[in-house]
């Protein structure tokens, strides 16, 4: 039993705008983690209420990413569960029920404001450089002109009647208590004019009825702290523990930004960054295993992931760091796995290969190199074709032209007298070097050359790999070509 009591329940609510975003994705990653740390539930649920920015088929689009990085839940509007609706747009004769009744004890009022006026105020508030916030105009309307103005059929929305002074004091599990001065908080809207609630009701509504007992979130999210609070204070409620996760910001100090860079977890899976990686990642930025241990299996993170590991300081997201445990889980798949991880690249830019065989060689030429799956078309390019090159390329040091050709002549005839039986990384290498060693010649003299007519690229996997991946025949073409 954890220290947090037998019945321990977070969630993951994200809104369905279609795309999930890395910072969302952390935070869905450490309540997951928390949740099997301390053996509870773990939610999703789907908050829509903003129905402008809801995009169809977001649902199924987020529980396959989440799926992708091993991301499961125990109840949410894909499963069962019996906290349901899962969805915030089922759900709001449940939000119109607790408005009322906080209407009722006047814990909330009524704001006939339009959009002119309050535009207005903000303009004024600006230009006397004071924070934007309402200015409490309805909220001294008496019950006879509420009534009337309801009565006349005028729109409003309802706002939480926030303390004029004193101090609310919150808490955080990272940061203790934090103090906020009440005159600093606005009369915010809970209820729009059409009825829906804004996420800040909808959010504490079915946290409380859904049972939530911790909720992880971004910390840009605390200045809305003490307004959830006092929310549930204003309904009788007692409050989850909250956990606000750092910040991630980019290496020059700012905020994850479209403008910089990728931002969205499936711009990454879509360039070949795999779920190992992400997960190792996402679950460094802003945690820290009890040692300096840097590789995390989601297995492993499941019983190692604690609240005591988590910091509050900002997390920097280095896309290096990203590649290189890419690269890492890269060249721990099998070659027969990696190979069919990677096809699809290859097949995007054209390159459709049958063989099974033929595919491994070709992709075991790049894997050691790879730090994206969609690396591999750029690496193995040539294999598919040989691009022009400059013939200056083949000269090796101080060697002449005409010396370059007769090497190249030599080691030619040699290949030729291997079998195709034989045709494998190994055998080439151990009969070449013999040859040179017996020879008396130089190694740079032949290799270099040789590679070079192989791939035409001044930077390449050794020669012998790329023979045994074009084969015999493709191999002395290429030769042959060079010589030409």
């Amino acid at each position: 039993m954890s220290l947090f009591g037998p019945k321990i329940r977070l969630r993951f609510a994200p809104s369905p705008t279609g795309f999930l975003h890395l910072g969302n994705l952390r935070s869905a990653l450490f309540g997951y983690l928390l949740t099997k740390n301390w053996k509870g539930k773990f939610i999703l649920r789907l908050e829509d209420t903003d129905q402008k920015r809801e995009i169809e088929g977001a649902l199924d689009k987020l529980l396959d990413i989440l799926s992708w990085v091993g991301i499961k839940f125990d109840e949410g509007p894909h499963t069962t569960g019996n906290h349901g609706p899962y969805i915030q747009s089922e759900r709001l004769t449940i939000y119109q029920k607790l408005s009322q009744q906080l209407l009722a004890e006047q814990k909330i009022y009524h704001c006939f404001c339009s959009e002119e006026r309050l535009t207005d105020m903000r303009l004024t508030q600006e230009a006397r450089k004071e924070a934007p916030r309402y200015d409490r105009l309805c909220r001294h309307l008496t019950k006879e002109e509420t009534e009337k103005r309801l009565a006349d059929g005028e729109k409003f929305v309802l706002r939480q009647k926030m303390p004029l002074e004193g101090e609310v004091i919150v808490h955080d599990e990272l940061r203790g208590d934090i103090k906020f001065k009440a005159v600093d908080l606005d009369d915010h809207v809970l209820i729009k004019s059409d009825g829906i609630p804004t996420y800040h009701f909808a959010n504490i509504v079915d946290d409380h009825l859904m049972e939530i007992t911790h909720v992880t979130r971004g910390d840009e999210w605390l200045p809305s702290f003490p307004k959830n609070i006092l929310l549930y204070e204003a309904f009788g409620w007692t409050p989850p523990k909250y956990i606000h996760l750092p910040l991630i910001l980019n290496k020059t100090g700012g905020k994850l930004s479209k403008r910089q860079g990728d931002v969205f977890a499936e711009q990454y899976r879509d360039k070949g960054y795999l779920p190992e990686a992400i997960i190792n990642f996402c679950a460094l930025l802003g945690w820290h295993g009890k040692n300096d241990k840097e590789i995390y299996s989601l297995r492993e993170l499941e019983k190692e992931f604690s609240l005591e590991g988590m910091g509050a300081s900002p997390a920097i997201f280095d896309i290096e760091k990203l590649d290189y445990y890419n690269g890492y889980y890269i060249r721990q798949k099998s070659l027969k796995e990696l190979a069919e991880l990677c096809r699809p690249y290859l097949e995007k830019v054209g390159h459709k290969i049958k063989d099974t065989k033929r595919l491994e060689s070709f992709v075991g030429l790049a894997q050691e190199r790879m730090k994206k799956l969609e690396d591999v078309t750029e690496m193995t390019s040539f294999l598919f074709g040989l691009a022009y090159y400059d013939q200056n390329l083949l000269l090796w040091k101080n060697l002449s032209m005409e010396e370059t050709r007769t090497n190249l002549q030599d080691i030619t005839l040699e290949l030729e007298k291997i079998e195709t039986n034989n045709w494998t990384k190994d055998y080439l290498e151990k009969t070449i070097i013999d040859w040179l060693k017996n020879g008396g010649k130089k190694n740079g003299d032949y290799l270099w050359p040789l590679r070079v007519a192989l791939t035409g690229l001044k930077n390449s996997p050794s020669p012998f790999e790329v023979a045994s991946a074009l084969g015999k025949e493709e191999s002395i073409h290429r030769l042959e070509k060079s010589l030409k």
